[in-house]
């Protein structure tokens, strides 16, 4: 059983976000939700509409949180999620979001992102020289942060994990499951 650390904030997108926390706690492994502060955060449903050039965006569940940021201590955790939304837009901005992802790549342990979760990495100057998936209009953002694009539903670039959104997630989850059995020595 691996300890997985998974980090949101409001606006984070309901599938992206409930989809792996359930199919890892299915797998026996331990979630633990981190957010900026431990009040619940309000979720977002992002879907696509006849008619609309983008997707649309509809209030979701609310999601319990364990930790607030400041009190994540990453050494503790066996492996990294973020998932998309918009909280990766503003999250990022946060000085203990760099602090938790940084350790976690120093340390290569798995990192897994969905969507626009990208965007704390990329911020971070952490994809340089590495390909990662992403919702297909941040391209620009992973290549001018120094990343390669791949349009995919499951890109493995060593440990880091990664897919487009929400209609990938079982290929992404099967794709993350095996980097984690195999950093896990499981």
């Amino acid at each position: 059983m691996a300890r997985v650390l998974m980090l949101v904030g409001d606006a984070a997108e309901e599938l992206d976000s409930m989809y792996p926390l359930f199919r890892l706690r299915e797998d026996d492994h331990e979630v633990v939700v981190a957010a900026p502060s431990t009040r619940p955060v309000q979720l977002v449903v992002h879907d696509f509409e006849p008619g609309c050039d983008a997707y649309t965006e509809k209030p979701g569940r609310r999601l319990p949180v364990d930790l607030a940021f400041a009190d994540v201590r990453p050494e503790e955790f066996d492996a990294l999620v973020i998932p998309g939304g918009r909280a990766p837009e503003y999250i990022r901005t946060d000085p203990e979001v760099a602090r938790i992802v940084q350790h976690f790549f120093a340390h290569d342990r798995p990192v897994g992102t969905i969507c626009h979760g990208p965007q704390v990495p990329a911020a971070l100057g952490l994809l340089r020289g590495r390909t990662t998936a992403a919702y297909p209009p941040l391209r620009a953002d992973v290549e001018q942060a120094g990343g390669t694009f791949a349009d995919g539903p499951d890109v493995v670039d060593g440990v880091m994990v990664s897919c487009r959104g929400w209609p990938d997630l079982p290929q992404w989850s099967k794709a993350f499951l095996r980097v984690l059995a195999k950093t896990n020595g499981s």
